[in-house]
């Protein structure tokens, strides 16, 4: 490849939760009928290219994985259901984010499209680890910075921190 095709096209909806460090963005490619294998591998060249060295699928389907994989970055598959009681999952998922947050790794966290689940898991993750204090708060910090609404389903989200390790009480 040649020229600006070379560094890639960032994600759709590509946003900073934690800048230089944390961002979400819709599945590489696009999700369902929409996705496109040469778009896949564009955005994920521009992931490699603004130093990414982790990318997290939120999907129980091992769609794009092999890719990451040939592109030379790490990824991280950690379901999440899209009902019931999902404490468990956010726990490991929370934990793993704190884990290569503290070693330095750049992370993008994905589903299918960035929607009000994917919103909830970040607004948890803040309010998880302390960033923000209270759920109203990280709703609305989430909202602004993804310019979008957060339904019921991410919101309920915030309903299932499990406790952080290193402070009592929830999240």
């Amino acid at each position: 490849m040649k020229g600006r095709w070379a560094a890639g096209i960032p994600p759709r909806n590509f946003t900073w939760i934690l800048a230089g460090q944390l961002a979400v963005s819709e599945r590489p490619g696009g999700y369902a009928r929409n996705h496109r294998r040469v778009r896949r591998q564009e955005e994920i060249i521009w992931l490699r290219e603004q130093g990414f060295t982790r990318v997290v699928s939120l999907l129980a389907s091992p769609h794009n994985l092999y890719a990451y994989e040939e592109e030379g970055l790490k990824w991280s598959q950690l379901p999440l259901p899209t009902g019931g009681d999902v404490t468990g999952e956010l726990a490991e998922l929370f934990s793993s984010f704190e884990q290569w947050l503290a070693v330095g790794e750049r992370i993008l966290v994905h589903q299918e499209e960035l929607g009000d689940r994917l919103m909830g898991v970040v607004a948890a993750f803040l309010l998880w680890s302390g960033r923000i204090e209270d759920p109203p708060r990280a709703i609305t910090v989430v909202e602004r910075m993804l310019r979008r609404v957060m339904g019921s389903a991410g919101r309920e989200l915030l309903t299932m921190l499990p406790p952080h390790p290193a402070r009592p009480g929830p999240g």
